[in-house]
């Protein structure tokens, strides 16, 4: 591809997919496989505080959250999500155009955070987990969900494999696990969601990295250490 500029690419592919993810963004926030994400932050972040949503697409958590009555700053890498988003939220949120690895806000600004299958589709997924743990205040809370194993969205980095220049970094959850841990942050807690071929398994009777590995997403609520 030449000379690859990721956030070029990144905001360029994003644009292109802005309308077909607005036209199924609803179904998934609302019974899909990001419906139990929402009551999750909620179970940690008291309502009225101020949180940022990184890579909040068209909007859809962001505007949600911020009628619950949070104080929400949405960011994202493409415009056309952006604009997607404007045209839901009215006032509601403020929106702010950013590569998430290098955030416009000061330090020590936010009482928690939802970043949800976007640490992924960065460049340097730890430089935006750095850029997390500065943007929030001291024990703020970072509620992040990664593509798990069966996802298949994983199918766009597969090229990588061909030495071909990709926008999604593939990650597993217990890699994050361990970055989190080894960069400023205590996990709380932790929610899987899995695909339908999984109803009729005894899921919650296995070891962890067993349900990690079998994960569609898996969601951690970090705390900053200091």
């Amino acid at each position: 591809m030449g000379n690859f500029n990721w956030k070029e690419e990144a905001e360029k592919q994003w644009n292109e997919m802005a309308q077909s993810w607005h036209s199924k963004s609803r179904e998934m926030w609302e019974t899909g496989s990001r419906k139990d994400i929402l009551p999750f932050f909620q179970s940690q972040i008291s309502v009225g505080s101020k949180v940022a949503d990184l890579g909040c697409g068209d909007g859809f958590a962001s505007v949600k959250l911020a009628s619950l009555g949070y104080n929400v700053t949405g960011a994202d890498v493409s415009e056309e999500m952006l604009q997607k988003a404007k045209t839901r939220s009215g006032k509601l949120v403020e929106w702010v155009q950013s590569d998430i690895s290098n955030l416009p806000f000061d330090n020590n600004s936010f009482d928690g955070l939802l970043a949800i299958n976007s640490l992924e589709w960065t460049e340097n997924p730890l430089l935006v987990l750095k850029e997390i743990h500065r943007i929030l205040k001291k024990r703020g809370y970072a509620c992040i969900g990664l593509l798990g194993p069966t996802a298949m969205p994983r199918n766009n980095s597969y090229s990588r494999l061909y030495g071909e220049k990709v926008i999604c970094n593939t990650m597993m959850p217990w890699e994050l696990d361990r970055l989190a841990s080894e960069n400023g942050f205590t996990k709380i807690d932790e929610i899987g969601v899995y695909k339908k071929g999984t109803d009729h398994f005894p899921v919650d009777s296995l070891p962890l990295n067993l349900k990690q590995s079998l994960s569609f997403m898996w969601v951690f609520m970090l705390q900053k250490n200091e």
